[in-house]
């Protein structure tokens, strides 16, 4: 049995409260549905109606970050040199962690909450995981390393690009200087 479309007014409700917590995590304010409601201006009971917890709103409001880095590890795939691939999609990677708090914390999560962002991140893993064994396979990154090696350090390149940044340097400059520094110690 299939679900009946949502009413027009329902949906735009939905996507107010998905914008508005878009806005909240990007001020880095944490995400209370009770605040949502308030600052959407609908009641608490229509915020929880689609999402139950804040941690399904989160991984809402991630789901196109994670669909958009999805769609450059396919292009990543199907370019022609393995190591330039790689270094480009962690770059992108690393961008968008910077740019979108959302992902971080999503990625950062012991468990998924929405059946939709398990089937992301395991789409994204397992494309990830192919791009570096093209690499390996390639030649150009050293034999010890895993998509799991490398999922925790492109977090921790995050968040010391957060914490040490400075008034010379951007985050993301900051973040790509740390990158650049992993990637001389994977190219093989």
């Amino acid at each position: 049995m299939t679900s009946a479309p949502m009413r027009k007014d329902a949906a735009r409700n939905r996507q107010r409260i998905v914008d508005v917590a878009q806005q909240l995590v990007d001020e880095g304010t944490p995400l209370q549905l009770n605040d949502v409601a308030r600052r959407v201006g609908v009641g608490v009971a229509t915020v929880y109606r689609h999402f139950p917890t804040p941690e399904a709103l989160m991984e809402t409001v991630a789901a196109p970050g994670l669909e958009a880095l999805i769609a450059r590890a396919e292009r990543a795939l199907t370019e022609e040199d393995p190591w330039n691939a790689l270094a480009d999609f962690l770059d992108v990677t690393l961008e968008a962690q910077l740019t979108d708090p959302s992902l971080t914390t999503v990625r950062a999560a012991p468990e998924r909450v929405l059946s939709r962002t398990e089937e992301l991140t395991a789409t994204l893993d397992s494309l990830a995981g192919r791009l570096l064994d093209r690499t390996r396979t390639a030649g150009a990154v050293r034999g010890v390393v895993t998509w799991d090696d490398l999922l925790p350090l492109m977090c921790g390149l995050a968040f010391a690009a957060n914490v040490h940044a400075d008034e010379d340097e951007t985050r993301l400059e900051t973040g790509r200087r740390y990158l650049g520094v992993m990637l001389r110690g994977l190219h093989g």
